[in-house]
């Protein structure tokens, strides 16, 4: 089975190359496999499924016609686009996962998420995750005129990078504790994530880390076969 995994695409009208490293990846990378997952910030932000976002436009077919070929696309939510919806998910011809999800490859059983909630070590934002991931906060946005909720999301962040800014990198990063925690409750033998935007490996007693990378001028998938995983940096052509 093939499979592959990307996060952290932060797509935006004002980012339209990214837009296009994404459709590069659709039609020429991901072409073939059975199944691709999205682990979340894939929007740079999500204010609701009936906000009409140009770059859903531009995306949503080539999504189509990759699921119509016999891919299966998942979607697990970031802190960017938690507020994707039933609606926006079939956009995507995307099935919406748990936040945390157990899938079996050929390699052994492997734990799938975001990866924010690894980073215990940034209370801030610990606590202002719980606030976005309260139902009640949710619905109270949502009741928002579009206008206000895209002010409320610029606003937000501008405040994220202020406070990443006066943050040290060892806060913004995962805590072993939550890694070592995460591998112990699920069994897994792989744990795959993003969100830090430090794509590496990391081989531990409990099992391996495999950290997805953000997306820019260059993107980066991990490919899952019958053989091997494959973290890799890619630049369309």
């Amino acid at each position: 089975m093939l499979r592959y995994f990307i996060s952290d695409l932060h797509l935006q009208a004002q980012r339209p190359e990214i837009t296009a490293a994404l459709l590069y990846f659709l039609e020429q990378i991901a072409k073939g496999a059975d199944e691709l997952y999205l682990l979340g910030d894939i929007f740079e932000a999500w204010i609701g499924d009936d906000y009409a976002d140009p770059v859903m436009d531009q995306i949503s077919p080539a999504f189509k016609r990759l699921a119509a070929s016999g891919t299966q696309i998942f979607f697990i939510h970031g802190n960017r686009d938690f507020l994707l919806g039933e609606s926006g998910a079939a956009q995507l011809s995307a099935q919406l996962l748990p936040e945390q999800t157990l899938i079996e490859l050929s390699q052994g059983p492997a734990l799938l998420m975001h990866g924010d909630e690894l980073c215990l070590d940034d209370e801030a934002y610990q606590e202002f995750r719980e606030m976005v991931r309260n139902p009640l906060w949710q619905q109270r946005f949502i009741q928002q005129s579009v206008a206000e909720r895209l002010a409320i999301a610029q606003q937000l962040r501008q405040g994220s990078r202020a406070a990443g800014a006066m943050k040290s990198e060892d806060i913004m990063d995962v805590a072993q504790r939550a890694v070592v925690g995460a591998f112990n409750q699920s069994h897994a033998h792989f744990l795959i994530h993003g969100h830090t935007h430090r794509p590496a490996r990391h081989q531990l007693a409990e099992g391996e880390r495999i950290v997805l990378g953000d997306w820019g001028a260059s993107g980066w998938y991990l490919r899952a076969d019958d053989d091997a995983l494959l973290l890799k940096e890619f630049t369309p052509s």
